[in-house]
């Protein structure tokens, strides 16, 4: 098993707060629904640990309870999830270098570790190393959020409105945490 240095997985873990401070919530909404829908806690393991995209895991609920055929929910992920595969090609040049993790780093790649790996000015080997660990804790951090949820969600009933903006904060963040980097604010401001 790869060691890290000290270094790198202090600068990982720093870097994956964000992620950890909208996962935890996100994560905990989708496992408390799940045990609204009636299913139990370790549903929302085994969804989380095999399927890792936060939108689509909120739609399988529905697909879930009302018996969808199998077809229609892998069309549904296929499509909800494509964009994924364009935040992938931006680092294939990374993912080719990272040997037996490239499949692992194509999997976990979602908006929020796309956003973060983007802000990494690293050296070479550091970032991969990085990269890596960011996309480990915060699938780690989905599925302990999830599981969690779940368990809650059987033993309290919880009023999950507003639980949804913590992705939107995420990103609010992130963006600023840019903006303040950025001399030119351009490209920025260009969707408004």
């Amino acid at each position: 098993m790869k060691r890290f240095s000290s270094t790198t997985l202090k600068t990982a873990f720093v870097k994956s707060i964000p992620i950890f401070c909208s996962y935890v919530f996100v994560s905990m909404a989708y496992g408390m629904m799940m045990a609204s829908a009636g299913f139990p806690w370790y549903d929302s393991l085994l969804v989380s640990l095999t399927v890792y995209t936060g939108a689509f895991q909120f739609v399988l609920i529905t697909f879930l309870s009302s018996g969808a055929s199998l077809i229609t929910i892998a069309l549904t992920a296929l499509l909800m999830n494509s964009r994924q595969s364009f935040y992938s090609i931006t680092f294939l040049k990374e993912f080719k270098q990272m040997g037996r993790r490239k499949l692992y780093m194509i999997h976990t790649m979602t908006d929020e570790t796309y956003a973060v790996n983007c802000t990494l000015d690293l050296p070479k080997k550091e970032k991969e190393d990085t990269m890596f660990l960011v996309a480990l804790f915060s699938r780690y951090y989905w599925i302990v959020g999830s599981v969690l949820g779940g368990i809650l969600g059987q033993i309290i009933p919880f009023d999950l409105t507003g639980l949804d903006f913590c992705t939107t904060a995420l990103f609010l963040i992130i963006f600023i945490d840019q903006w303040e980097k950025a001399e030119k604010h351009t490209l920025a401001l260009s969707p408004l």
